[in-house]
């Protein structure tokens, strides 16, 4: 078998690439460990910048998510037993979208099954060889048979635990990683959001974060610690601890109900540099980790995708190496400015078991004068729609 750019992993990254690709006429084809029903068991976050709308708009996958994806104009954050609008459009001309991740892979998924093109789940045993040389190939077993794919490319779109990164000599990169103190509990219920826009809460009970999937259906999280077991959290302590963590109408607002799921997210920020080893190219989870508070992980991956679109249509269309040799430099600058503020805004609005009165005091001073300045919240507005590609 023979493809132009091999794809390793069926998330959005993945695929985001594969449709883009196949927009410009290069084929390729996506190898996924898992089976499809089980890709798309997967619950993650929903926080879409504009320019991820827009490529989904570019590949033709976006009809349902503006039929159906909430637009944001503006989030608030909680403190002091207030809460404080940051008006994303005012500040930025800009908005983001809620929309499940879990159905942008649906649609994205329907989009390369109707292009025709070739996605083989359940791929066992993928290995990847001479992507320092010329010829790099992909090898892996489906239904017990071994199969060869050769490629001109390979595109390491399989996350934090794949194959892709892994492939990589140690010395042939340098890791960058930090690991908070805490986790994320959260819980997915059919209740109706308790506000419109997201709330991010941060004050002496702790971390919580209002979220949403639609307009019956509401994620909602709190911060706790990494030695916490989910079994010991029932549906009635998780929304007992998130109204003592939120303003007493918020609180009398909130409406409950049965749990759909429930689990614990450790907390960390990852890169590996660079993000391009000859033929080999990392995307998304499998080059870089942000911690969720600044909703940038999904992001992140459409546009390492954008970069890497780019790049490689340049080569095939031009037979130029420029995009290809720019891409690990263009994609790390972006990168690491939403790390920065994923870090800063994590740093901001959680406790740390090292934190003394001091720094409490500190965190609330920096919160105050956020919302008490235009050029402050404009900062935060920014990068919180997403910096310009």
């Amino acid at each position: 078998m023979r493809t132009q750019v091999a794809i390793i992993g069926s998330g959005p990254a993945g695929l985001l690439l594969g449709q883009l690709l196949h927009k410009a006429g290069i084929d390729s084809v996506i190898l996924e460990r898992r089976s499809r029903d089980y890709v798309l068991s997967r619950i993650r976050a929903g926080v879409l910048e504009d320019g991820t709308v827009s490529l989904l708009d570019a590949v033709g996958a976006s009809a349902r998510l503006h039929a159906e994806g909430l637009p944001h104009d503006g989030f608030e954050l909680l403190f002091g037993g207030r809460r404080h609008r940051i008006d994303l459009q005012r500040l930025t001309g800009r908005r983001v979208t809620i929309y499940g991740q879990t159905e942008l892979t649906r649609d994205l998924m329907d989009l390369r099954a109707a292009s025709g093109a070739t996605t083989i789940f359940e791929a066992e045993d993928v290995a990847l060889h001479d992507f320092d040389g010329g010829k790099p190939h992909v090898t892996f077993s489906k239904g017990g048979t071994a199969q060869r794919l050769d490629c001109d490319f390979i595109a390491g779109c399989d996350g934090y635990h794949g194959v892709s990164r892994a492939s990589v000599p140690a010395d042939a990169m340098q890791l960058f990683e930090r690991t908070y103190p805490f986790g994320w509990l959260g819980i997915l219920a059919d209740v109706p959001p308790v506000s419109h826009e997201l709330v991010y809460a941060g004050d002496d009970s702790g971390f919580a974060l209002c979220s949403m999937r639609s307009p019956s259906r509401s994620r909602y999280y709190v911060q706790c610690g990494l030695d916490e077991d989910v079994a010991n959290w029932s549906d009635e302590r998780f929304w007992d601890e998130l109204r003592r963590r939120l303003d007493p109408a918020t609180a009398e607002a909130l409406v409950t109900g049965p749990s759909i799921e429930k689990s614990i997210a450790p907390l960390r920020s990852f890169v590996a540099e660079p993000m391009r080893f000859g033929r080999l190219f990392l995307a998304g989870d499998a080059a870089h980790i942000v911690p969720p508070t600044g909703a940038k992980g999904l992001n992140l991956a459409a546009s390492d995708v954008h970069y890497l679109s780019q790049a490689l249509i340049e080569y095939f269309n031009e037979r130029s190496q420029a995009g290809i040799d720019a891409y690990s430099a263009r994609a790390l600058a972006r990168v690491w400015k939403a790390e920065r503020f994923s870090w800063w805004l994590t740093s901001l609005m959680h406790h740390f078991p090292q934190d003394n009165p001091f720094i409490r005091r500190i965190q609330r001073a920096e919160l105050d004068y956020l919302v008490s300045s235009d050029h402050a919240m404009a900062a935060l507005a920014e990068n919180y729609v997403g910096l310009p590609y």
